[in-house]
C-alpha cells in the first residue's frame, strides 16, 4: 500500500463522493417529480419555502429539507437574502414537461425500483438464477409512465414512416402483431391511427393485458385484440403484414426461438420492426456511452436478471447492435436496415425482412 499513488487515491475518492451525492440527489429530484414540485417552481417567481409549499399543496417543512437538497446540489439556486429558491429556465427545461419525452427527472424514478430488489439480486449473484417478474408489481406502470410521452410524441409521425410502403399498407388494412405489448400503450395508438388495420398484443404478463384492454375499451377500440400469451409458442405463419417489438426482445428468455417465430408468422414481404437499445454488443465500445452505468445497471437488475429466472439466454439490455445483428440474420432475416429517430436518445430501429 506504501506505493499507492495519492493523486489517484484522491481523485477516485473525489468521484465517489460525486457518485454517492449524485445517488441521493436522484431519489429527491424523483421526489420532485412525483410532487410536482419542479412544475410549480418553473412558474413561479424566486419564492420562499413557505410560498412554495402553498403553491404545491405540500407541507412546508418536507419541501424546505427538499429544497436544502436540490440547492446543495446545485439543482436549485437560493437567494439567502431573501430567503428565496427558484429553479432557472434551463434546468426546468430538463426537468419538466416541456422537456417532452427527455424529461430527466422521470427517469430517476428507475433508481428507487431497482433497489427494491437489491437483496434478491445479491441472492443471485451467490445461488445463480435470476430475479422473477413477480418481484417487480410496478414495472409495467413505471415503464409506461417512462415512454408514454416519447411514443405519443413519435409512433405515427416519426416512427412508422421509417416504413413508408408499411403505413401505406396499414392505411389500407392489414394485419399487425406486437409482442410484448405491456399495457397497450403503442398497440392503442396505432389501432386508433389506422382503423383499417387489424392489431394484435401479446404478452406473458396477465395484469398488462387487463390494463391493455380496459385501455382499448376506453378509447373504444374494436380493431385490436389482446392476449396472454407465452411468445415462445407463436405459431401463426405467414400471417402479419408488420410485427413490433419495442424494447422486448432483450427481456425474453428464449429470444433466438422468438426471433425466429416471429420471422416465420410475417407474410413473405412482411417487416419486423425491433426497437432496442443503441449500443455496441463490446463493452470498450460503450465507455463514453452518455447512459453507460444508468443501462448496464438497468440490464443487471431487471433485463438479464427477469430472463435468467426462467433459465433462459440472460441477453440483458446491452446486448447491443452486432450480437442485434446476428441473431436476426440467424432467424431468417436477411434484409436489416438501422435506423434512428432525434426524439429518442435510447434506442435503435431495427427494420427487418425475411
Amino acid at each position: 500500500m506504501n506505493d499507492l499513488d495519492q493523486a489517484k487515491v484522491d481523485d477516485f475518492s473525489g468521484k465517489m463522493l460525486d457518485i454517492l451525492n449524485g445517488s441521493m440527489l436522484s431519489l429527491m429530484i424523483g421526489i420532485g417529480y412525483q410532487t410536482g414540485l419542479f412544475e410549480v417552481m418553473a412558474n413561479l417567481p424566486p419564492s420562499t419555502s413557505e410560498q412554495i409549499a402553498v403553491v404545491a399543496q405540500l407541507k412546508e417543512r418536507y419541501v424546505r429539507e427538499w429544497l436544502a437538497a436540490m440547492v446543495t446540489g446545485q439543482i436549485i439556486d437560493y437567494d439567502p437574502t431573501t430567503n428565496s429558491y427558484s429553479l432557472s429556465a434551463e434546468h426546468a427545461s430538463v426537468l419538466t414537461q416541456v422537456a417532452g419525452p427527455n424529461n430527466m427527472a422521470r427517469l430517476t424514478l428507475v433508481i428507487p425500483f431497482l433497489a427494491s430488489v437489491q437483496k434478491a439480486l445479491v441472492n443471485s449473484f451467490h445461488n445463480g438464477g435470476g430475479v422473477s417478474y413477480s418481484a417487480y408489481p410496478d414495472f409495467m406502470n413505471l415503464w409506461a409512465e417512462i415512454n408514454a410521452d416519447r411514443f405519443d410524441a413519435t409512433i405515427t409521425q416519426k416512427i412508422l414512416p421509417l416504413m413508408p410502403d408499411v403505413v401505406e399498407k396499414m392505411r389500407q388494412g392489414v394485419d399487425v402483431l406486437d409482442i410484448g405489448c405491456g399495457d397497450g400503450h403503442i398497440l392503442n395508438l396505432m389501432a386508433k391511427a389506422f382503423p383499417n388495420s387489424r392489431f394484435t398484443g401479446y404478452d406473458f404478463l396477465e395484469n398488462g393485458i387487463d390494463a391493455a384492454r380496459a385501455k382499448a375499451q376506453s378509447l373504444g377500440l374494436t380493431n385490436i385484440n389482446l392476449e396472454v400469451k407465452d411468445i415462445t409458442t407463436l405459431n401463426e405463419p405467414n400471417k402479419y403484414e408488420l410485427i413490433t417489438a419495442f424494447d422486448a426482445i432483450h427481456d425474453m428468455a428464449q429470444p433466438a426461438k422468438v426471433l425466429k417465430s416471429i420471422a416465420d408468422s410475417l407474410k413473405p414481404d412482411g417487416t419486423f420492426l425491433m426497437v432496442d437499445l443503441a449500443a455496441s454488443s463490446n463493452l470498450h465500445e460503450n465507455l463514453d456511452h452518455p447512459l453507460g452505468p444508468w443501462l448496464y445497471t438497468t440490464s443487471c437488475m431487471h433485463c438479464m436478471t427477469v430472463s435468467l429466472a426462467l433459465n433462459g439466454a440472460g441477453l440483458g439490455a446491452m446486448w447491443g447492435e452486432q450480437k442485434a445483428l446476428k441473431m436476426l440474420n440467424d432467424a431468417g432475416f436477411i434484409h436489416v436496415d438501422i435506423k434512428q429517430i432525434p426524439e429518442d436518445i435510447f434506442n435503435n430501429y431495427y427494420i427487418a425482412k425475411r
